[in-house]
């Protein structure tokens, strides 16, 4: 193995809320890696990139800022061709280096995100040099997140957590997806509720923002009402500051497709997924998370808004859609899955209604064939 710097690196993916952010490696791929739903990190090794390695970056990144930031601040604010002629010729990492930079400039500079899927698996007194260093190059950065596993943060004492909170990491992601054992269990997420719990109220007691994950259909037709009804229970122990919506989409590529391919998954379809969206909402209680749709893999993307005044609210699109007819039914989801209807109150709109009944027509999609329709679009975002 090369342990020689190779540059500057991105990693594979990083929240939708994170696209403005300086995306900052920290570790490769994935630890546990062996969830059946997840196939980012399949067939990749796991590895720590060194506490070395990683101040180069920030160091990389800071040159170029201060040179981009020079032009910038000329007279007029400089021009795009003497931007662009600040890009090095090579190596290609100080390219992607240039290019983050860049683009991180021109986001506002305010916010980090630390890659890959659980940079708090490495030791607490190297994540805080890491987020100290940082900020000591960039002192008026807002915001530093990560994804994070929860059987790892059960691990971290409450003391080390504030340590990471006062160096400045003040938000971070985990993968809840079910609060069901059945459910973690069969789909090998390699942690219990109680844990869920416990790493999710060690986070919020540290001062660090929280995002919990809820994967709507991870239960398949077996576990559906458990999976709306215990994941609720655990959010309502935790009281996240933003629940995430990440509906279920299998590709053939996953462990999970096996399972369905053998008999042991049954996978529901949309109008199941919005009943069990709805029952989690609906047995949230006592809390004030924000819930957050902003997902293309999400069928209500208008499902946005704070607990518990916007409740009601929350929950309306998807009695909407519930009360509908099936035929109708089935108008809104080819032409949400096809990105026709941004939501439903886009169904008003003849032309669009039109060209989503079209697709119908072509296609011949019937309230027995839709699933199967839905998996081969949903395909394409794999």
């Amino acid at each position: 193995m090369n342990t020689s710097y190779q540059g500057y690196e991105l990693g594979p993916i990083r929240p939708p809320s994170e696209a403005m952010s300086l995306l900052l490696r920290i570790t490769r791929n994935c630890p546990w890696n062996k969830c059946t739903f997840c196939g980012v990190y399949k067939k990749r090794a796991f590895s720590l990139r060194s506490l070395q390695h990683i101040k180069q970056d920030i160091d990389s990144i800071y040159q170029h800022v201060c040179k981009i930031e020079q032009v910038l601040n000329q007279p007029g604010g400089g021009s795009q061709q003497e931007l662009l002629a600040l890009e090095p010729a090579e190596p290609a990492s100080e390219q992607l280096a240039f290019q983050s930079a860049l683009n991180w400039v021109r986001s506002g500079m305010k916010s980090v995100f630390l890659q890959d899927a659980n940079s708090l698996v490495i030791q607490p007194d190297k994540l805080v040099d890491i987020l100290l260093y940082l900020r000591k190059y960039f002192p008026a950065i807002e915001r530093i997140t990560s994804y994070a596993r929860s059987h790892s943060i059960a691990r971290i004492s409450d003391e080390d957590m504030s340590r990471l909170a006062a160096a400045g990491l003040n938000r971070i992601h985990i993968g809840m997806e079910s609060g069901a054992d059945e459910i973690l269990d069969f789909v090998k997420k390699g942690v219990d509720k109680q844990t869920q719990v416990i790493a999710g109220q060690k986070v919020k007691r540290a001062g660090i923002e929280l995002s919990e994950y809820f994967m709507p259909g991870l239960g398949g037709d077996k576990f559906s009402r458990e999976n709306a009804l215990e994941t609720a229970d655990a959010l309502n122990q935790i009281n996240p500051d933003f629940i995430r919506i990440r509906t279920l989409a299998i590709s053939q590529k996953l462990d999970i497709y096996k399972d369905c391919q053998a008999g042991t998954f049954s996978k529901i379809g949309d109008v199941r997924m919005a009943e069990e969206l709805l029952l989690m909402i609906d047995n949230l209680d006592g809390i004030s998370s924000r819930i957050k749709s902003d997902h293309i893999l999400n069928l209500f993307q208008e499902v946005d808004g704070q607990l518990p005044e916007d409740k009601e609210r929350l929950t309306a699109p998807l009695r909407q859609f519930l009360a509908l007819q099936p035929e109708d039914q089935l108008v809104y989801i080819v032409g949400r899955r096809t990105g026709i209807f941004a939501g439903l109150a886009a169904m008003a709109n003849p032309q669009h209604r039109k060209q989503a009944e079209n697709i119908c027509a072509e296609y011949q999609i019937t309230p027995e064939t839709i699933d199967d329709f839905t998996a081969r679009i949903m395909e394409r975002y794999f």
